[in-house]
């Protein structure tokens, strides 16, 4: 009875359970089927899951942030994946488990208990898929935290902010510099570029400022870095530079940044100090300022913006606003006053402030002319310039480092305010006064003179204004003659007074100090006065009114190096005792009346270059043999022409390097010598007869060649033979490489010059005054070699029947200036949209100016592309022209 009753229970149990499998949700039953559908279901929600992670990352590429919802459904699918994984993997045991067709297991508690996980976790993943279509997958980030530096208002910055800020946000730009002479202005510029990501917020993770300053140290920057990444604990002050780096990197490599460093003086190793460097994929940035552009190049940015000084309206605005209005209501005078005050710090901001601080307080007009006065005569006493200006400029001087650089930068100080410093013949100065070394060469001195000439500029201690000009900023000068006279202790070391309208030679207390005078350009028509000047090695007497170098001002002078007298066009002899400046290594005599060369000239051995071009009056060189140290020598448009006597004396003068000479009316003939070392070449009177272009074949480092009231002969050559490899191997067809400047004066039988198509480096191209150029290429005539791929300007002047350039659109890779005038045929210039790469610095310049309007043009889009480049016409000594006559 008991045994029937045990079985009973059991069997109803057993019952009970296979009808709940059978009947109730069916785990056992429905589980080859679920599976089936988990499979299934979970390549769905995979499928749904790639495409929200691509969503957000284009999301994310656009720098918005991807919405919290978004992450948990990717986090909560990813765990699900995993478990699905787990369960699926375990399925083929399951499976086996299963009997009466599925129906039924032989384990049942194990098979319920598998069937209800896969059961659940497919509802789960049918709800995360249908969860998953997202309208939105991300939002706006929140707005970083920009601290906002502090600046004052600025005047005449705006459209350089805009400028700068816009290429900083460039998407191909990772690294920008700002440079700029010290006191310009970069720095407060720098902070508003800063606090504007104040105002964009959110596009950037982090913004980082770091004053960088002189002889910053890699662990220094580390540390300033590490602070504002709250990395700087007392176990990160620990570790080393590498360690440091490793931190530092690992913080910024996931973030969007910014890092502006600001006042640098050399290059900073990003990747030493932990910085990922910006690129295109990161839209991270780098920017940057410094005084010297140098540095730009060195960190990456070729095309660096520099920071220029105030425009004249805008320097006013600013001066006016330092002095206030109660001053300037004070007196109407103290108005034009304070305009004048305002000129001579020539749109500096660090002077403008300075000075309109200075004298805010000022009232009486007495005050102001006194002011006038001071910053004429030696600004350095200026009250606050010694402490408050000249200071800040000199860490540009004093990071130079090479004191024959600081040589090089001092000596630009001896000439006058705003003064167009000739590139070469400055380097010649600095050549003779033995700041470029020892070396004989004059071609291997001049190339590294230009190179100290581009440390100068890039330092923006001198600004370039042409290819062949330099200026130095007057602020900047002052401060040369500041430290040039030991900080105002010896001010008699240099006697700077150039252009300043002098009648007569100042007084100075002690000749024996002085070491270098400029009293250039004034009005000075003699000198009787004896002196005692046995320490000076630089006199400047250029561009005066004197008749006569007295030989007692000059007796004492045996330590003088350069003396230059050119332009004083009353002077006809020199004296006898210029025998004793036996130091002498310079001595320009150009555009002076001297009409015979002095027998003491013979005695300066030491003479490395004499200019006596424009000599007029000059009837010889006799005995100029004699000057065996000569290497340098200029005779251009002098009356002493290319004859046989002047060779003959040229022809001793055995370390001659460079000679600048004219021939007239007949050809000479040049020993192979004397024809390698012209450099500059003037051309006159060549009418009965052409000049024969062949004869300038030889002269294989002609740069400059000026023709006059001259005519030439035809280069001709087959049609095969034009290619630019034919004519460097074919001595037959001239080809003058080295041909860099071309002046055309009162060429009036010259109806073309198709032969320039011969010199392919042409820099600058003037013709003027020829009335019968009608074309300066003719088609029938030319080649297949393309005119002007080095042209940087070209000037073309009274030409009354020249109608083309050339007949069709030319590139012009580095053209500059265009001048035209007084040329009423032409209509058409050969320009397309895409003639000249560098449009922003191009300039057209017509005379007259409604001729502007008759100009033909390729098409629509080269009219629009250079109407913005056409610009007033102004009458202005041609770059370069003056080089010409040296």
């Amino acid at each position: 009875m008991g045994n029937f009753v045990c079985i009973e229970i059991s069997g109803d149990q057993m019952l009970d359970r296979i009808i709940r499998c059978l009947c109730g949700k069916g785990y056992i039953r429905t589980l080859e089927k679920n599976l089936r559908a988990l499979q299934r279901e979970m390549e769905d929600l995979r499928a749904t899951q790639h495409e929200v992670q691509n969503k957000v990352a284009r999301e994310e590429s656009r720098h918005q942030q991807r919405l919290e919802a978004v992450q948990v459904w990717l986090d909560r699918v990813n765990s699900i994946d995993i478990e699905c994984k787990d369960l699926l993997s375990v399925s083929p045991v399951e499976l086996q488990k299963l009997c009466l067709c599925g129906l039924c297991s032989k384990y049942v508690c194990s098979s319920y208990k598998y069937g209800k996980k896969v059961f659940l976790l497919l509802e789960e993943v049918k709800k995360l898929k249908s969860e998953g279509n997202f309208d939105e997958v991300s939002q706006p980030p929140p707005r970083s935290e920009v601290e906002e530096r502090p600046t004052q208002p600025t005047i005449g910055q705006e459209e350089m902010l805009e400028k700068a800020w816009n290429r900083l946000m460039e998407d191909g730009v990772g690294i920008m510099g700002l440079h700029g002479m010290g006191g310009v202005g970069k720095t407060t510029l720098f902070k508003k570029i800063h606090n504007k990501f104040a105002e964009i917020g959110g596009t950037f993770d982090i913004v980082i400022w770091i004053v960088v300053s002189q002889s910053a140290k890699l662990s220094k920057l580390q540390e300033d870095i590490a602070e504002k990444l709250h990395l700087c604990d007392d176990l990160w002050k620990n570790k080393n530079e590498s360690d440091k780096a490793t931190d530092i990197h690992r913080v910024l490599k996931g973030k969007r940044f910014v890092l502006m460093l600001d006042d640098m003086w050399e290059k900073v190793d990003l990747e030493a100090i932990g910085i990922p460097y910006p690129s295109e994929v990161n839209k991270c940035k780098v920017a940057f300022t410094t005084r010297d552009q140098k540095v730009c190049g060195q960190m990456g940015d070729h095309k660096p913006m520099q920071v220029k000084c105030l425009k004249p309206e805008d320097a006013w605005e600013l001066f006016k606003n330092k002095v206030g209005d109660n001053t300037l209501r004070s007196d109407p005078v103290i108005v034009e006053l304070a305009r004048e005050v305002a000129q001579k710090c020539r749109g500096l901001p660090l002077a403008l402030n300075v000075i309109g601080e200075t004298m805010a307080s000022k009232t009486m007009v007495q005050e102001w002319e006194h002011a006038i006065d001071v910053l004429t005569r030696s600004a350095a006493e200026f009250s606050d310039m010694e402490n408050n200006i000249l200071p800040i400029l000199k860490y540009s001087y004093d990071s130079l480092g090479d004191e024959h650089i600081k040589s090089c930068f001092l000596y630009c100080a001896l000439f006058p305010e705003d003064y167009f410093i000739d590139n070469e013949n400055l380097i010649d100065y600095w050549i003779c006064e033995g700041f470029i070394g020892e070396d004989q060469v004059i071609k291997r001195a001049r190339n590294k003179g230009y190179a100290m000439l581009g440390t100068l500029t890039r330092a923006n201690l001198l600004t370039k204004v042409s290819i062949y000009h330099c200026v130095m900023h007057d602020v900047v000068r002052e401060m040369a003659l500041w430290i040039a006279s030991d900080f105002g202790k010896q001010k008699e070391n240099f006697v700077v007074q150039a252009r300043v309208g002098l009648h007569e030679i100042p007084k100075v207390k002690d000749w024996g100090a002085v070491r270098r005078m400029s009293l250039m350009n004034n009005h000075i028509k003699e000198i009787t006065c004896e002196s005692n000047c046995s320490e000076l090695t630089t006199l400047f007497l250029q561009g005066n009114q004197l008749k006569n170098l007295s030989g007692e001002f000059i007796r004492y002078m045996q330590k003088l190096v350069v003396l230059d007298l050119h332009g004083n066009l009353d002077i006809n002899k020199l004296p006898e005792q210029i025998s004793g400046l036996v130091s002498l290594q310079f001595l320009d005599l150009s555009s002076t009346r001297i009409e015979e060369l002095p027998v003491g000239l013979k005695e300066l051995k030491k003479l490395t270059l004499l200019n006596l071009a424009f000599t007029k009056r000059l009837c010889s060189i006799s005995g100029i043999s004699r000057l065996l140290s000569l290497r340098l020598l200029s005779l251009l448009w002098s009356k002493v022409h290319g004859d046989a006597s002047v060779l003959k004396e040229l022809q001793q003068l055995e370390n001659l390097q460079d000679l600048r000479i004219t021939v007239s009316a007949e050809l000479i003939s040049l020993d192979q010598r004397l024809a390698k070392v012209i450099s500059i070449l003037g051309i006159d009177g060549f009418l009965q007869k052409p000049f024969d272009l062949s004869f300038l074949a030889s002269m294989e480092n002609l740069s400059s060649l000026l023709v006059k009231n001259s005519y030439f002969s035809e280069i001709k050559c087959r049609e095969s033979e034009t290619d630019s490899s034919y004519l460097r191997i074919n001595p037959k067809i001239p080809c003058f490489t080295n041909l860099s400047r071309l002046d055309i004066m009162n060429c009036h039988s010259m109806k073309d010059l198709t032969w320039i198509l011969f010199a392919p480096n042409l820099v600058q191209l003037v013709i003027e005054d020829s009335r019968e150029v009608g074309e300066i290429i003719n088609k029938e005539k030319a080649t297949n070699l393309t005119p002007f791929q080095k042209l940087k300007h070209l000037f073309l002047h009274n030409l009354p029947k020249l109608e083309s350039i050339y007949w069709s659109p030319l590139p012009f890779p580095l053209l500059l200036t265009m001048d035209v005038s007084k040329c009423p045929k032409l209509r058409k210039l050969p320009l397309n949209a895409t003639s000249v790469p560098l449009v922003e610095e191009f300039q057209i310049r017509m005379d007259p100016p409604e001729q502007e309007n008759e100009l033909e043009w390729e098409d629509e889009d080269t009219k629009n592309r250079f109407l913005p480049s056409i610009k007033p016409y102004k009458y202005v000594v041609y770059p370069g022209l003056s080089f010409l006559t040296v």
